[in-house]
């Protein structure tokens, strides 16, 4: 399960983009909470303690406690806008929470078991066709990453969420197909885009 981060914040009075500039020049980062039909929150944070928590891999799909003014509030990290040049994050959207809410999170995918594929063992080659997986879960369940197991599959198949096992409590967002995660193809099926292929494998489970 993902760590519960945590995020000192402080209220700011004033929105706009002059407001805004001034913040970045002291190292700060503008965001609002908002949600759970109460008026959303506009605070500002620390850079260096967002960089920090963006450079676990996994803040996306983390609780975030923000502590404001001496309370802290249950939030999802809902978007991040980075500057296009310097990357430099400009704006942070946090979502709150309740507790046991049922949220949406992209959740990354991890496969395991290759040696144990024949396909692969031949010299067939895994095509990521999903990297994550958008899941309805528990928000103090969200899982770190979905482990999807290669055992047994050969040159031209494909895995399926079906053949996923998911958390307990959590089930996949897209739930009127089938659809692919990942192909196992031959190295000369490589020639073609990924792009394509990705293209094939989703009207393939769509059919």
């Amino acid at each position: 399960m993902s760590d519960q981060l945590t995020l000192s914040a402080e209220a700011r009075d004033r929105a706009g983009k002059g407001a805004s500039r001034a913040l970045r020049r002291e190292g700060r980062v503008p965001a609002v909470i908002y949600g759970m039909n109460e008026e959303p929150t506009m605070v500002h944070v620390e850079e260096k303690a967002l960089n920090k928590l963006l450079g676990t891999g996994h803040f996306m799909n983390s609780v975030v406690m923000v502590e404001v003014d001496g309370k802290a509030v249950r939030t999802l990290p809902k978007d991040v806008a980075f500057h296009p040049v310097t990357d430099r994050p400009l704006h942070a959207d946090f979502l709150r929470v309740s507790e046991h809410a049922a949220v949406h999170v992209n959740v990354p995918v991890r496969f395991e078991n290759e040696e144990a594929s024949p396909g692969l063992k031949r010299g067939g080659v895994l095509n990521v066709v999903r990297h994550e997986l958008e899941l309805v879960v528990d928000a103090s369940e969200i899982p770190d990453d979905i482990v999807v197991d290669l055992t047994g599959f050969e040159v031209g198949d494909s895995i399926h969420i079906s053949a996923v096992t998911l958390p307990k409590g959590a089930k996949s967002a897209i739930e009127d197909r089938d659809f692919t995660i990942a192909t196992i193809v031959a190295p000369s099926a490589l020639k073609s885009s990924d792009g394509g292929a990705a293209e094939a494998a989703e009207g393939e489970a769509a059919a």
